[in-house]
């Protein structure tokens, strides 16, 4: 974020109450908390498309083949 934009920022929250000031801090800590663990998911998943794809063609391999079974749900 630019400085101006946290100075924006800044500015709007000086406008405010204390008390609402708190509430949006608060609702930026789990905002922010939120957007980290999404951006931290997306990283990991990342990660995995390779395995992804590569399982992907192994299981339509299979299909292809004959080799491959129907789930049984009451196996699991």
């Amino acid at each position: 974020m630019s400085s101006t934009a946290i100075a924006t920022v800044t500015k709007m929250l000086e406008s405010l109450p204390e008390t609402a000031q708190a509430q949006v801090v608060e609702h930026l800590r789990e905002y922010i908390e939120d957007l980290r663990d999404e951006l931290e998911w997306d990283a990991l998943f990342a990660k995995t498309q390779p395995q992804l794809v590569t399982a992907a063609k192994r299981a339509k391999q299979e299909i292809a083949e004959g080799r491959a079974k129907p789930l049984d749900e009451n196996q699991l």
